[in-house]
């Protein structure tokens, strides 16, 4: 697969790059906008073919843009059937952020929609706003460089990462929840004033009783109770389309520095990312720059993004760069070699099962942003319990479902502090549109931690974050982990002007 030469890289002209890698990338031009495509493709997982869906762009699947290039895309709709896209870390105004009816309707087959917008800088993504899409792998890198990225040595890699099944998602959530998912709506927002039971997962359920099941804030406290670190076992984990059995390889150069994207798209599956035994530096999470954190191991949940360097020693070779499910053995990941270095086999199962992912919320800790929000005082706080138990299989927000939620409200302008208390035994990567917080409280100590938009809650966890409020409109607030999404884990950021 090809990546961007790094000498290369530097001696050509921004304007001049024409090279793509995995996933491929396209370089924009200034006026003319992207044409983009909601489409199905094959893939060959482990020796099987699977169709999936995909977001075609110029050179394959996804999108780059140069610093200050707009977000000008034209999306048109290549499926039999109705979708939205949502570009998961940009802030579009309201109208072209991608959520079914809010307000705009799905984009109908064959039906081309235009966006419009000034792009953020960093690693982004997009991705179907319709749960079970995203589950079929209907998402695509968005990476957006910074006028750094066109002149610093070093040479970009992506890693876009997906839990996968051969079965359909409907059967995927109707095995997750029990037989208690198939046949109600997906909770995504399709209506956009839905009556009191449309959302619901079971029907003539009293959600506001849902606090009191076990599973819920009587478990604060009980250390004996386990963690439920994955509620699927998924047929195959995917790091640029591939396994293991037949690993990306993306040729580097000896002594070279790599920047190196790592995207979560999985849709249930949280990862740690290993380097192997080349030192690396955690400089950016969620597309936002953060003072640089030494390791080899860093978590990602669903949704969120992470950028790690990475210095290469002298000697050709290969590095392995590897993904590991939370508190399983199984692997995926992708090869950085050198030219002609011996690409060796290597095992989708590790020697032994992941830790989980930031319990004592340790990683996030050492997060701290480069340009924080401005100091200034809240204006308003608003608590949000999250909530839900295995079985029944239902996740609320405040003891309630999309469609009975109550918005979170605020006036533009505001300084507003959420605060995520996490009183379930699952973690919750809890994504805002349409703005970006900084965390500033962990299990109650204060903390000028990063900039993000998707902040992962451990279970029987407190997360603090601050923002400032803005465009009015309704903007999605919701739980990353798609059958959480999916049985009604949402709701409403309202501005008023």
């Amino acid at each position: 697969m090809n990546t961007f030469s790094r000498r290369g890289f530097l001696a050509a002209s921004a304007s001049a790059i024409a090279a793509v890698q995995m996933p491929h990338s396209a370089i924009a031009q200034s006026l003319v906008p992207f044409k983009l495509s909601a489409t199905t493709r094959t893939l060959d997982i482990d020796g099987q073919a699977a169709t999936v869906l995909g977001l075609a762009g110029p050179g394959g699947q996804g999108l780059t843009l140069n610093p200050g290039q707009r977000f000008r895309v034209d999306l048109t709709n290549t499926l039999g059937v109705g979708t939205i896209i949502h570009w998961h870390g940009q802030i579009p105004p309201n109208v072209q952020d991608g959520v079914p009816h809010m307000p705009m309707p799905l984009l109908a087959p064959g039906e081309t929609r235009s966006y419009d917008f000034d792009a953020r800088p960093g690693t982004h993504w997009m991705h179907s706003h319709v749960p079970t899409q995203e589950m079929q792998l209907l998402a695509a890198p968005l990476i957006v460089r910074s006028p750094e990225d066109l002149t610093i040595d070093r040479q970009e890699v992506v890693m876009f990462l997906h839990d996968f099944s051969f079965k359909t998602p409907e059967e995927v959530l109707a095995e997750i929840s029990r037989g208690h998912a198939g046949g109600h709506d997906t909770g995504h927002g399709v209506d956009a004033n839905p009556s009191p039971t449309q959302g619901m997962p079971m029907q003539g359920m009293d959600h506001h009783a849902i606090v009191n099941m076990p599973g819920m804030g009587g478990m604060m406290g009980m250390g004996d109770m386990a963690m439920d670190l994955n509620d699927y076992n998924w047929d195959a984990y995917l790091a640029n389309d591939r396994t293991l059995s037949d690993p990306d390889v993306v040729q580097v150069e000896r002594n070279g520095r790599i920047r190196l994207r790592v995207i979560n798209a999985s849709a249930a599956t949280v990862f740690w990312i290993e380097t192997g035994a080349e030192q690396a530096r955690l400089v950016a999470v969620d597309g936002h720059a953060i003072q640089p954190v030494s390791g080899t191991r860093f978590g990602l949940a669903m949704g969120q993004r992470l950028d790690v360097e990475i210095d290469l020693p002298a000697g050709g070779g290969m590095w392995p760069i590897l993904a590991q499910r939370e508190g399983a053995r199984e692997r995926t990941g992708l090869i950085l070699a050198t030219q002609g270095a011996e690409i060796r086999q290597l095992d989708s199962v590790a020697e032994s099962d992941a830790p989980a992912f930031d319990t004592d919320l340790v990683q996030e800790s050492h997060l701290i942003a480069l340009d924080a929000l401005p100091d200034r005082a809240v204006d308003r706080t608003h608590m949000l319990m999250l909530g839900g138990a295995m079985q029944p299989y239902v996740w609320t927000i405040n003891g309630t479902v999309w469609g009975q939620h109550r918005p979170v409200t605020a006036r533009t302008g505001d300084r507003v502090m959420l605060s995520f208390h996490n009183m379930s035994m699952m973690g919750h990567p809890m994504h805002l549109h349409g703005h970006v917080f900084q965390v500033i409280g962990l299990n109650g100590r204060a903390h000028t931690g990063a900039l993000r938009d998707t902040v992962y809650v451990p279970p029987m966890s407190m997360i603090d974050v601050a923002l400032d409020a803005g465009e009015a409109a309704r903007w999605m607030l919701h739980c990353h982990h798609m059958p959480h999404l999916a049985t009604g884990m949402m709701t409403e950021f309202t501005v008023s002007a």
